[in-house]
This record gives C-alpha cells, sequence and structure tokens, in this order.
C-alpha cells in the first residue's frame, strides 16, 4: 500500500511515517498542499493520502478537493483539530473518506488506515463478478462501479460500500449507528455525522432532487433506506 502524508509540522510527519513503515506501507512526504498535488500527479498510484487541514499555501481542503476530482477511487484521510467540530464536515464535504482527531493514538490512525485500505479492495469474497441490480442503478461489486441507467457515477471507497450497504437490502431501513459499524468499523471512534456526509454526497451524485424520485430516503430519527 503506498501512502501519500500531507502535513507541516515536521514532528507530527515523522510520527506518521515512522509508523506506517513500521506497519509496511510504503509512504511518500508532502510538507504543503503544492507538493503534495505534484506527487500525486507524477506518481499517480497512491492507494490512500493523509491531510493536514491547516497548512500554509493551498489548505487541506482545497488538496482533498483537487485530489478527489483527480483520483476518484483514492481514499482519503483528513486529519481535524479536536476543538473544530466544522473542520469535520467540511472535510468530508470536500471529499474524504474518514478523519483522526489530534493529538491521536499511532495505533488508531494505523488501524483507521488498514479499515480504509479494505474498503477500497475487499475480498475476494465479495468480488466475484456479482453485480446488485436496483433499477436504474446496478451495482458492480467486482469493478467497483456503480452505473445509473448504465452511466457510471464515481464513487469514494466509503461511499461504494454504503450504497452496497444499502443497495444490497432494498426497502429495508437501516440504522445510522449500524450503517456507521458496517463500514467503518466496530471500534471507530467518531460520530455519526460522517455518516450523514457521505448519505448527502452520495444523493448529490446519483442525481437525486427533492422534486425527483427519492431512491435513498432518510427515516427521521433512524437511518436511511434505499428504495427499490
Amino acid at each position: 500500500m503506498k501512502v501519500l502524508i500531507l502535513e507541516d509540522e515536521k514532528p507530527i510527519r515523522d510520527l506518521l511515517c515512522v509508523n506506517l513503515k513500521r506497519a509496511g506501507f510504503e509512504v511518500t512526504e508532502a510538507s504543503t498542499g503544492e507538493e503534495a498535488l505534484i506527487l500525486a500527479g507524477e506518481q499517480k498510484n497512491f492507494d490512500i493520502a493523509i491531510l493536514d487541514l491547516l497548512l500554509p499555501g493551498l489548505s487541506g481542503f482545497e488538496v482533498c478537493t483537487m485530489l478527489r476530482r483527480q483520483f476518484p477511487r483514492l481514499g482519503i484521510i483528513m486529519l481535524t483539530a479536536k476543538s473544530q467540530e466544522i473542520d469535520k464536515v467540511m472535510g468530508l464535504e470536500s471529499g474524504a473518506d474518514d478523519y483522526v482527531v489530534k493529538p491521536f493514538s499511532p495505533v488508531e490512525l494505523v488501524a483507521r488506515v488498514r479499515s480504509l485500505y479494505r474498503r477500497m479492495y475487499p475480498g475476494e469474497a465479495s468480488a466475484q463478478g456479482n453485480h446488485i441490480t436496483l433499477p436504474p442503478f446496478t451495482l458492480m461489486l467486482d469493478e467497483q462501479k456503480l452505473l445509473k441507467n448504465g452511466q457510471e457515477i464515481p464513487l469514494t471507497p466509503t461511499e461504494f460500500e454504503i450504497a452496497k450497504l444499502l443497495l444490497g437490502q432494498p426497502n429495508r431501513a437501516m440504522n445510522r449507528d449500524d450503517i456507521l459499524t458496517a463500514v467503518w468499523g466496530q471500534y471507530f471512534m467518531g460520530d455519526l455525522k460522517i455518516v450523514d456526509v457521505n448519505i448527502s454526497r452520495i444523493r448529490h451524485k446519483i442525481g437525486q432532487e427533492p422534486s425527483g424520485p427519492q431512491y435513498l430516503e432518510t427515516v427521521w430519527g433512524f437511518g436511511y433506506v434505499w428504495r427499490g
């Protein structure tokens, strides 16, 4: 697994690098947003990017948006300040799959990187050339693609896992806690807002409008359901 780290504070960057390398990952460092974008454009084969938010020059939000536009299937984890709740939402809306709050445990960070990687590259049991069809959508499990009327809708790894979870059980309302556990893992320490933001991103991408068909519905006070 190849990981790109964007962090302007050298002690934190060194901590990230040491622990990720110790866990067996190949790591590339960047101290500015501009440098990170150049490295991503040159190498084009990173699996996951870990982005600090508050940076000189280009912010982590801007870098996240640009990386997501250029590499739709790149896994992105944001590093956020504990006191800045709005940063989490803005990071997720920029296209991040997950976030880790500073100060963080290196063990937790490595676990979150591995969890995201598993979502990106599921085991053979869920990738045997199968597909899920719920017109007008087709979810291609082997190719990790969502199609609407035959046209591909680019999803992040996390968005794909949520779509797979809900499309695979159409008309069944799923609790937000259950979605969080199924997609992010049993030991995820974040809050339910990460589910809501990803659902909002999926709705936007599938072209769901208030006046049109409500494929992905909110079950108020409970969770979400994908209607057949």
